[in-house]
């Protein structure tokens, strides 16, 4: 049985948080103040703790800070009648898995618990397991904003059903990576993970990839060869740009999905598979129904569960973590040692509208640390495009850049340009710049554009 202390100075409130946990089957702890709070926690007893940021003696965010010093892994939900962003911001960056504010909805809040301790449990399992394997610390989704919140609550409520889920969301705001935390998260995560992108593999192809063939169904096909279904049964197949599938594809595709049985193709042969479905879009698939471009039937059947991912222009205070994420992240690659982000810089960053999410976010930060041979990075490091210009200015990462450098930076910013007026379809903007659609991928992919 889970153990949660409420630490809180309000007996009524404590009484009743208590009263209600006990009757959802939990063991609780009832204090008041924090110095018997961190007692408590230096005997591990508590599996979660609901601090009230507002106490005698020593105030909550004192208390997380000494929690957390103590036992990194401790989940806190932080309980506060003041509900200011900055005091959010200052709780997480301090550990604090999130924060709630009062009066708060009872079913909310036992949502919120069921997170932390699932959440908790699945990061003791992973530490574990990384231990014995000795793998890499997987990519991590960095943030605190309301909008982005949603998003994962919204990941953590699908997780564990077989749901076909479509990831709706602008270029670079992390749709694979939602698609692989569904997966950890699902009773298939050690089960394979696949990842197909329909867009970059070109249509005479396409169907070999996704559903297998038999030798002799093409020309070139020496050999029998399974396909991306197969490869992915019993797990999770993630499929982007799902758009450029042709019609045939759709078919066979809908006929999967329904029967759950495959045929390579040139095959005669069924065979059954279990796979689940993760779409990602950069447009609505139901536009794409209304101009023609999709079947109706196939959406429907796929759209069962739909997440919306925010852009980074939505998400209020998360550029600033972001961005001192992916500076640690650039120390390391990099071999630096930058302390931090100007409040110059910052300043910056924080005006900007990245068309390109928290991709271009990204490259910016890196390739800014790289550059710097300060303690801090300075607005001359930075190499983006000024919010609100009406021509797109450049600020130069050095004085002397090259003009391949400034050539690139106009083919990038071109390329967004276009991928936005297309709302991020590949094939439409391939075709508005006069390229080919392969030589378009191969550029996409060169400039850190592609999904």
């Amino acid at each position: 049985m889970e153990t949660i202390m409420i630490v809180e100075d309000n007996r009524d409130m404590s009484n009743i948080l208590s009263n209600f946990l006990k009757d959802e089957g939990y063991e609780t702890i009832q204090l008041e103040e924090g110095r018997s709070a961190i007692e408590k926690v230096k005997s591990n007893i508590p599996d979660l703790v609901l601090l009230d940021i507002r106490l005698p003696g020593m105030s909550g965010m004192e208390i997380l800070k000494k929690m957390k010093d103590l036992n990194e892994d401790l989940a806190v939900i932080m309980l506060t009648a003041y509900g200011d962003i900055r005091g959010a911001v200052k709780a997480m960056k301090l550990g604090a898995f999130d924060y709630i504010t009062k009066p708060f909805d009872i079913e909310e809040l036992m949502l919120t618990i069921k997170r932390a301790l699932h959440t908790r449990y699945l990061s003791r399992e992973v530490a574990t397991l990384r231990k014995k394997l000795g793998e890499r610390e997987p990519g991590q989704i960095v943030g605190q904003s309301k909008a982005l919140k949603h998003a994962l609550s919204q990941v953590h409520l699908v997780a564990p059903t077989n749901m076909t889920v479509i990831i709706q969301g602008e270029s670079g705001t992390g749709k694979e990576l939602i698609a692989r935390l569904i997966h950890q998260e699902s009773v298939r995560k050690d089960k394979p993970f696949i990842a197909i992108d329909c867009g970059a593999i070109p249509d005479t192809l396409l169907e070999s990839e996704l559903f297998g063939h038999e030798r002799g169904a093409f020309t070139g096909a020496v050999g029998a060869r399974e396909g991306i279904f197969e490869q992915a049964d019993g797990g999770t197949l993630f499929l982007d740009e799902t758009t450029n599938l042709s019609s045939s594809a759709q078919m066979k595709f809908l006929r999967v999905l329904e029967e759950k049985k495959l045929q390579h193709v040139g095959g005669k042969k069924t065979m059954d598979i279990d796979v689940r479905i993760i779409i990602a879009t950069n447009i609505s698939l139901a536009e794409a129904v209304r101009r023609g471009e999709f079947r109706e039937d196939l959406f429907h059947r796929m759209n069962e569960f739909h997440i919306d991912l925010p852009p980074l222009r939505d998400r209020e205070g998360d550029i600033p973590l972001l961005a001192e994420y992916f500076l640690k992240e650039g120390n390391r690659e990099f071999n630096k040692n930058v302390e931090g982000i100007s409040s110059e810089a910052m300043a910056i960053l924080e005006d900007h509208s990245w068309s390109g999410n928290v991709r271009e976010l990204k490259n910016v930060i890196k390739r800014a640390g790289l550059l710097c041979d300060k303690k801090f990075i300075l607005p001359q490091h930075l190499s983006i495009i000024r919010a609100g210009s009406e021509k797109a200015v450049l600020m130069e990462t050095k004085k002397d850049s090259s003009f391949d450098e400034i050539v690139e930076n106009m083919e990038t910013e071109l390329i967004r340009k276009t991928l936005e007026k297309t709302g991020g379809n590949k094939t439409r903007a391939a075709s508005i710049l006069k390229m080919n659609r392969k030589t378009f991928y191969r550029k996409l992919k060169k400039l850190g554009l592609l999904d």
